[in-house]
């Protein structure tokens, strides 16, 4: 019953959304929004778990407020929005001039139309490189930022522990994400402008993240204000609550980077993106956000968190490579890198548990 009234609201949102991409495309617009919604719960596994670590310091109210607000954000923001800035931004070209053109590609799946314009699937395409350094900077601070941190609990214990060591140095993370996009921007672009554009992007991908990241910590509770202002034990509330509410929208941008680029490959109807990557997929990743948070999942299965942040780690180089579109990676590829991470952290979570019950049972 729990993981119905969970997942129902996702599931009713499913029929719907179908309805309106047959009603908006026929049969064929069904299947692609099925793709896509597919597409981006797969690459979104990761996603759920770091926010459900995130999402169990909340109250209940800053918990509500992400599956109701957060969704708008998700769906209308970052899935129909965002591309449309992207081409204002990149091209100069107006967000309601962009939308048109989505609306309207040219024949037969051309990049350009009969005059030589750019279409609106070429016009993003072009927009990658930066897409790409930003996104890949902010998850690989994330990243870097779990590895260097020395944690109680370790799972990949044979370069976690060194990764630990290191990171007591201090501000490791940022040197080496800033060794890591001075290489991507000199090595994987091919003109002064790609590269500068890149570099920009990059650095601008770190700043967010120190700054999102800095806030948050500095308005979380300590479990002695969270038990004096009336809520349980580390329960983000006001300012805190609000923080960790915008870090997790701004954790959600970066991971939604990946899956609306690869979207394009499959189409560029910015209502099926919108539809399948936003309304039904990111629906089933917030249904199980919280189904890991109602079920203690992260706390009986330990290793689930390091699993994630290694797929993001991975993720985080799969978009840097890619601003050179020789290394760019499949997007199943892509998707099933954080499913086996993923998995096999499950499995080792386990294993733990069944020997540390054999040991208490002996």
């Amino acid at each position: 019953m729990a993981a119905f009234r969970i997942f129902g609201i996702s599931l009713l949102v499913t029929v719907a959304a179908l309805a309106a991409g047959y009603a908006h495309g026929g049969a064929n617009a069904l299947f692609v929004l099925l793709v896509l919604a597919v597409l981006e719960v797969s690459l979104s596994f990761d996603n759920a778990i770091i926010n459900a670590a995130i999402l169990k310091r909340m109250s209940p109210f800053w918990r509500q407020m992400f599956l109701t607000i957060g969704i708008l954000i998700a769906v209308f923001g970052m899935r129909l929005v965002f591309p449309l800035l992207i081409v204002w931004a990149t091209a100069g070209l107006a967000p309601v001039r962009a939308f048109e053109l989505a609306l309207n590609p040219p024949p037969h799946g051309a990049q350009e139309f009969p005059d030589g314009s750019p279409s609106y699937e070429k016009l993003i395409l072009a927009a990658h490189p930066q897409i790409a350094a930003f996104g890949g900077i902010f998850l690989l601070m994330l990243f870097l930022d779990f590895v260097f941190h020395d944690r109680d609990i370790k799972w990949l214990k044979w370069i976690e522990i060194p990764f630990a060591r290191i990171g007591r140095l201090g501000q490791v993370s940022v040197v080496v994400a800033g060794v890591a996009l001075v290489l991507a921007g000199t090595r994987l672009t091919h003109s002064s402008d790609e590269r500068a554009t890149v570099l920009i992007a990059g650095l601008l991908g770190l700043i967010a993240y120190l700054v999102v990241n800095g806030v948050s910590r500095a308005f979380r509770p300590s479990d002695v204000e969270a038990v004096t202002a009336g809520t349980t034990a580390g329960a983000a509330v006001g300012k805190a609550g609000l923080t960790l509410f915008l870090y997790l929208e701004m954790l959600d941008a970066a991971f939604s980077f990946d899956g609306v680029t690869g979207a394009f490959a499959i189409t560029s109807d910015p209502i099926l993106i919108a539809l399948g990557l936003g309304l039904v997929g990111s629906m089933f990743v917030r249904s199980i956000t919280i189904y890991l948070v109602q079920q203690d999942t992260l706390d009986r299965y330990v290793y689930l968190e390091h699993g994630a942040h290694w797929a993001i780690g991975v993720l985080a180089a799969i978009m840097l490579f890619s601003i050179e579109p020789r290394f760019a990676v499949p997007e199943p590829v892509t998707a099933s890198v954080g499913v086996v991470f993923i998995a096999a952290a499950l499995g080792w979570s386990v294993l733990r548990n069944r020997r540390n019950a054999a040991a208490n049972a002996g």
